[in-house]
C-alpha cells in the first residue's frame, strides 16, 4: 500500500504529497536478454563444431580414398601382364564390402613367397578390398572400423589389356546430402548412397599405363 505524506507550504497550509513509484524490474529484463544472447552464441558454436566435424570426416574419407586409388595404380603398373585381369577384361572390376571373402592362395604378401603374375593379381585385389573395408582395424565386437564408409571401387580399361588408359573410381557414403557426382557411375544406384545417390562421394582417376 502506498502511503500519503503531507507538509505545510509557505502559508502554513497542509498539502498532501504522493511519492513517485520506484521503477523496478530492469535488472531482470537485462539478465533475460543476456541469457538469450548467450544461448544464441552457444547454439552458433555448437553448429560450428558440427560443421567442422563433418568437414573433417569428409576430408579424412577423401584422403583415404585417394591413397587407395594410388595404391591400385601402383599395383597395376608393377604387374603389367595382368592389366586386362585388373580391369575385368573390359567388363570392369568392382571391389568393396568383402566381395572377396578369403585370402587367395598362395598369399603373395612376402618376398619369400613365390607367386606368378596371376596369383599376384588375385592377391592385389584382395589386399585392395581389405584397405577399402578397413579390415585391419576392428572394434571389440569384431566390426571393421577403418577404411571407407560403404565403399565401392571400380577399375576399367581396355579389354585386351596392355598399354592404354585405365580408370579408377572410388565411391563412399558422405554425411550430408549433395548432388550426385557425374564423373563416373561407380556405386551408383546400389542403394548404399541414398535414393537419389545424394550421399555418394567419389574420386576419379584416368591414367595411362604403358
Amino acid at each position: 500500500m502506498m502511503r500519503k505524506y503531507s507538509r505545510k507550504d509557505a502559508k502554513g497550509i497542509l498539502t498532501s504529497l504522493t511519492p513517485c513509484r520506484t521503477s523496478r524490474g530492469f535488472t531482470i529484463i537485462e539478465v533475460l536478454v543476456s541469457i538469450v544472447i548467450f544461448s544464441i552464441g552457444l547454439i552458433g558454436i555448437a553448429r560450428l563444431q558440427v560443421v567442422s566435424k563433418q568437414s573433417n570426416y569428409d576430408a579424412v574419407q577423401r584422403v583415404a580414398a585417394t591413397s587407395i586409388a594410388e595404391e591400385i595404380i601402383a599395383k597395376m603398373r608393377a604387374n603389367p601382364t595382368q592389366l586386362a585381369a585388373y580391369s575385368g577384361n573390359g567388363g570392369g572390376t568392382v571391389l568393396g564390402r568383402s566381395s572377396i571373402s578369403s585370402v587367395p592362395s598362395p598369399a603373395c604378401d612376402s618376398s619369400l613367397t613365390t607367386c606368378n603374375n596371376e596369383q599376384l593379381f588375385e592377391y592385389d585385389l584382395w589386399e585392395i578390398e581389405q584397405a577399402l573395408d578397413g579390415a585391419t582395424e576392428r572394434d571389440a565386437k569384431g566390426n571393421y572400423v577403418g577404411g571407407l564408409v560403404s565403399p565401392t571401387a571400380c577399375i576399367d580399361g581396355p579389354a585386351v589389356g596392355g598399354a592404354g588408359y585405365y580408370t579408377i573410381a572410388i565411391a563412399w557414403r558422405g554425411k550430408v546430402a549433395l548432388s550426385n557426382p557425374t564423373l563416373d557411375s561407380c556405386g551408383e544406384d546400389t542403394g548404399l548412397y541414398g535414393d537419389s545417390n545424394e550421399y555418394r562421394r567419389q574420386i576419379f582417376f584416368r591414367v595411362y599405363i604403358a
